[in-house]
């Protein structure tokens, strides 16, 4: 590595460890806690690459990166920053910054960066302007590598016309993510319009559509869910779509290209919206950011009036260890709750466990009466039904025969112990109402109506 690097950090310590390690790989540096020190040696053309903090003594990083590119075009900027929410990396992105960082970092990841920001420059681009007002926070908060993976990936797409796909589960914050990638993109002043199946059932439903849109967005809600014949009347209307042409959005629960594969999603409508895809990771898949998430929402929910609340050490460890099948919507739902029914400034662990129960780790599904796990049981099983066919392999087809032998119980006793209720079992199963209706009709089960006695 070859080069001069700025370091601006208020950290002393990560000034000393960035400066040990550039300078182990050959790199000349200049680190200060300053920002007016930083700009000034920007000014005098010091420098092959920055890399600075964004809340610093005596001002803001990020709103001195127009300055930079100003004075020093094609200067790298990469951002490090303990402010962990989607709002920095957008701003980063926003005021082009060449990389960005959550502290705390990954030193060889980020030596590696510099590297790189060393060897190619940084494309030149006026940074967007914002009319009107911007959320200061979103609900997508975390430092865990898979949503900070999330932020850098939203930030690269948002000003690119492209079609986006937002895949995952349900209360993950799909269709926030939409919002936000048309919120913060060039098309932000025009409209943004939700769709849903019922608003294309007619022939005139595309049309009424586009108008609505202006040139703006157009988000899919659920597009696995969405019926063959209005498939096709979304492909036709992404192919014309007049005059002003909107940026098309879709989010789904299932996985479109199995779905495609399965015949339930038209190909040509999957190639269509899969110009970018954007995976949203469970709750369970960052259980690391459950802390922040639950600061954030009880400081919220103080902004809003409702009486100060902590969790005590024990509440956090249940939260960290429930499963959340509704991901982050019903872990602020959660919180909400907890704040109106504690009874004192700390949430206990009696009272979480009325309102979440004390379910096992996420994954840990028992037995009756027993210890071993669900996926234990399963593989068990699987081996004793090889092992019947001896050298022989089963019959083709054996994944969706599988599937079929799980979802079937599942899909019963869920409704069972709903009474019935196709919304509560969707609900408590995790999925779109059309989706279970769907397969109730594909297993043919029976469903009968019932009040359900608690």
């Amino acid at each position: 590595m070859d080069g001069t690097v700025l370091v601006a950090d208020d950290d002393r310590t990560i000034r000393t460890v960035l400066t040990q390690a550039l300078t182990r790989a050959g790199c000349k540096v200049h680190a200060t806690s300053s920002l007016t020190t930083l700009m000034r040696w920007v000014s005098e053309g010091k420098g092959d690459a920055v890399i600075t903090d964004v809340m610093m003594p005596d001002g803001n990083g990020l709103e001195m990166l127009p300055k930079i590119a100003e004075d020093r075009p094609g200067l790298p900027v990469i951002v490090i920053s303990a402010q962990n929410t989607i709002m920095t990396a957008i701003q980063a992105a926003e005021a082009e910054a060449y990389d960005y960082l959550p502290k705390p970092f990954d030193l060889p990841d980020l030596m590696k960066r510099t590297a790189k920001a060393l060897e190619v420059k940084r494309r030149v681009a006026a940074a967007p302007q914002g009319d009107g007002e911007r959320p200061e926070e979103l609900p997508l908060v975390g430092r865990t590598p898979v949503l900070q993976a999330l932020y850098r990936l939203v930030a690269r797409v948002m000003n690119t016309d492209l079609p986006v796909l937002i895949s995952g589960e349900s209360g993950t914050g799909k269709s926030l993510i939409a919002r936000e990638v048309h919120d913060f993109s060039d098309r932000r002043n025009l409209p943004f319009v939700v769709v849903n199946a019922g608003e294309l059932t007619d022939i005139e439903g595309p049309a009424r559509v586009l108008a609505r849109a202006k040139g703006g967005t157009i988000l899919f809600d659920e597009i696995g869910d969405i019926d063959d014949e209005v498939q096709a009347r979304i492909v036709r209307m992404i192919d014309s779509p007049g005059e002003h042409s909107p940026r098309f959005m879709a989010t789904a629960q299932t996985d479109l290209a199995d779905a495609m594969e399965k015949g339930r999603v038209r190909q040509d409508l999957y190639y269509r919206l899969n110009g970018a895809t954007v995976q949203v990771p469970s709750l369970r898949e960052r259980v690391d950011d459950i802390p922040l998430l639950v600061e954030h929402f009880l400081a919220r929910a103080e902004r809003d009036g409702a009486p100060m609340r902590v969790f005590s050490p024990e509440t956090l460890k249940l939260f960290r260890a429930y499963s959340w099948p509704g991901n982050v919507r019903q872990l602020e739902n959660a919180v909400k709750r907890l704040v109106l029914t504690a009874r004192g400034e700390e949430v206990t662990l009696s009272e979480a466990e009325a309102v979440v129960g004390s379910q096992p780790e996420a994954g840990a599904l028992m037995e009756a009466g027993g210890t071993e796990k669900l996926s234990a049981s399963v593989a068990r099983h699987l081996r004793r039904y090889f092992d019947l066919h001896g050298n022989i392999l089963p019959p083709n087809g054996l994944y969706q025969r599988i599937l079929r032998e799980i979802e079937l119980p599942l899909i019963e006793i869920a409704l069972d112990a709903t009474g019935g209720n196709q919304a509560k079992c969707a609900e408590l199963l995790g999925i779109n109402r059309n989706t279970l209706r769907k397969k109730i009709t594909d297993l043919d089960i029976h469903v009968t109506r019932r009040r359900k006695l608690m």
